[in-house]
């Protein structure tokens, strides 16, 4: 239970269909059951008070002792980018132990902190112009682009190129879903 995805301002099936995409092993199917998902159709998707409130709430149904000793994973997508990040950072000066931030399609949003932050972009310019404000490490843009939407929905048909923070490793082609999964395995999530 430490994956936090923070979906955007879209339809909930949306979000729905990207953990689907992302299930096509069954290690990652038994893991998404135990995510935690910021119900962003209930409130601001880039409220960072509310995500912090939600993870509360969250923690304190299943034990209130363990909250702050569970690392998290943030997922945000769009405009839940933005408040992953704010959440993230909070959640750390808190006390609590942040392993990543990955952040899909957040264009114009700063990644900058001190835990690991990946940018994932729908194509080449939205990634270019968003490390203006931060490449974080390791990331990911699709190519040929796609559709904002597409990338959520489908990060297994999203494919593209994985840029590694170590300049000297050259570019790979891979899926959206497939960098993410590679990350999360990364992370000790998988």
């Amino acid at each position: 239970m430490s994956v936090v995805l923070c979906p955007g301002i879209h339809d909930r099936g949306l979000t729905q269909q990207f953990m689907q995409g992302l299930s096509d092993s069954s290690e990652v199917a038994l893991r998404l059951e135990s995510w935690l998902v910021f119900p962003a159709e209930r409130y601001p998707a880039y409220s960072a008070l509310h995500i912090l409130r939600f993870l509360h709430e969250s923690f304190s149904r299943r034990d209130p002792d363990c909250a702050f000793n569970t690392p998290l994973v943030f997922i945000g997508f769009s405009a839940g980018v933005v408040g992953a990040v704010g959440a993230a950072h909070v959640w750390q000066g808190l006390g609590g132990s942040v392993k990543a931030l990955l952040a899909i399609d957040g264009w114009g949003v700063p990644l900058m902190g001190k835990f690991p932050m990946h940018r994932l972009s729908h194509d080449s310019f939205t990634h270019w112009s968003s490390a203006l404000l931060g490449a974080g490490e390791d990331s990911f843009y699709a190519d040929p682009g796609v559709a904002h939407l597409d990338l959520w929905r489908s990060p297994q048909t999203a494919s593209g190129w994985w840029l590694r923070s170590n300049l000297d490793q050259p570019p790979t082609a891979r899926s959206a879903a497939s960098f993410l999964t590679a990350l999360l395995h990364r992370y000790g999530e998988l």
